[in-house]
């Protein structure tokens, strides 16, 4: 028997790009498009870049969860003026990344280029480096937003990263982290880095929330590792993380009504 709609809004396009280095992508991509899959409204299509630059222009929202994937400039473009005509683009955890791994004789030193300027501009952060994964405190920021609202302080085992950022951003969650990076030609964070935050884009808004490390047993094959011989999935089992993902989701569907469209009970 078919159920009714839980929202009546009109069809969304959504583009769902998950790739890259590093990272359990394949967990990654099933955990989002069951959050996207909770609104009825929703229609994705997934993607492991940023080539489909028809698709991507098409969207009303893309989301990303990326690693060293690197847009260029046409596929920067095609995402900015999604971004500009009014669409939304949730970027998650490294979509911001550019990372050249070490040379097979050299030092174990991971270099961040500027690989990707038209993209990191509109994300309006670049990553640098980040510290050894490890519990950290997560705090509100005080700015009022509806994807923070009732969020309160949390601690949480995760990546967090030293960025370069741009002065536009609307940061609603950050951390606090002064010490090392090891590993990265950035080697020293200092002060508080954001964690969630979102800027303009012309009529349209990025989001993005840099939490959510995941890693499967055969991520690092190209760092000489075949097998990890188990699974990283400890950020995700954060209820907060869980609580700030699902509202960025629900957002990057339905935009800034997000509320009236609810698939899900939020915390």
């Amino acid at each position: 028997m078919a159920t009714s709609a839980r929202c009546h809004s009109g069809r969304v396009e959504v583009a769902m790009v998950v790739g890259g280095r590093w990272h359990d992508v394949d967990f990654a991509r099933r955990e989002l498009l069951a959050l996207v899959g909770a609104h009825d409204a929703a229609r994705t299509t997934v993607h492991s870049d940023f080539a489909d630059v028809a698709r991507i222009a098409d969207a009303d929202a893309v989301i990303a969860y990326t690693c060293d994937v690197r847009p260029n400039a046409d596929e920067a473009e095609a995402l900015r003026s999604m971004v500009a005509d009014g669409g939304r683009l949730l970027a998650l955890h490294a979509t911001n990344s550019a990372i050249d791994p070490p040379e097979p004789d050299g030092p174990r030193m991971f270099r961040t280029p500027d690989a990707m300027p038209g993209f990191s501009a509109l994300l309006g952060n670049r990553f640098l480096a980040h510290p050894k994964i490890a519990e950290f405190r997560i705090e509100p920021t005080g700015v009022a937003h509806a994807l923070v609202d009732g969020v309160e302080s949390f601690t949480t085992t995760d990546e967090i990263y030293v960025s370069e950022l741009s002065d536009d951003l609307r940061v609603l969650l950050d951390v606090e982290y002064s010490g090392p990076t090891p590993g990265f030609e950035t080697d020293h964070g200092e002060g508080r880095h954001p964690v969630l935050f979102t800027r303009p884009e012309g009529r349209g808004q990025i989001t993005y929330f840099t939490l959510g490390h995941c890693r499967g047993r055969f991520d690092v094959v190209d760092l000489g590792i075949d097998d990890l011989g188990g699974v990283d999935r400890v950020a995700w089992e954060s209820p907060e993380y869980r609580e700030v993902l699902g509202r960025c989701v629900d957002w990057a569907v339905h935009g800034d009504h997000w509320q009236e469209c609810p698939a899900r009970e939020s915390a």
